[in-house]
């Protein structure tokens, strides 16, 4: 989670809203990480969890069977349907997202009856951590 956080940082720098992901092959390797970067990109899917699933895709293929994404916030409902799709075997996230969020708030996607793969879920992940990063980078944009 501190690489995922090492992310968010880097994408809250850079004016984007600070999340970041990790994804992890079954031997330990890091083979993506992502932050944000919607507007850099003026791509509304170009949230951290899709660029870092993308990247480990090209790496290792289509499905990531085995893998481990972490990241920084709970995933929004687009998120989640790629971890299915991708076949993320562990989800950590960090802070909870009752606005947005899509794995334990709101559409709650891997409790659909058409999710085709549902991963293992561990959340809470250096919360406090995550949603600071978030707070102080919605003050300070609040504050301008």
């Amino acid at each position: 989670m501190g690489e995922a956080l090492a992310e968010a940082q880097a994408a809250g720098a850079r004016g984007e809203v600070p999340v970041g992901a990790v994804v992890v092959a079954p031997s330990g390797r890091v083979v993506a990480r992502a932050g944000n970067r919607c507007r850099e990109l003026s791509d509304p899917t170009a949230h951290a969890e899709m660029l870092a699933i993308r990247a480990a895709c090209a790496e290792l293929g289509e499905r990531l069977t085995g893998c481990d994404l972490y990241v920084t916030l709970e995933p929004c409902p687009m998120c989640a349907a790629a971890i299915s799709a991708a076949r993320i075997a562990r989800l950590y996230y960090g802070a909870a997202d009752p606005k947005s969020g899509g794995v334990a708030q709101g559409a709650r996607v891997f409790a659909h009856p058409q999710c085709h793969h549902v991963p293992d879920v561990y959340d809470g992940i250096r919360e406090e951590e995550a949603a600071a990063l978030l707070r102080g980078f919605f003050a300070a944009r609040r504050a301008v």
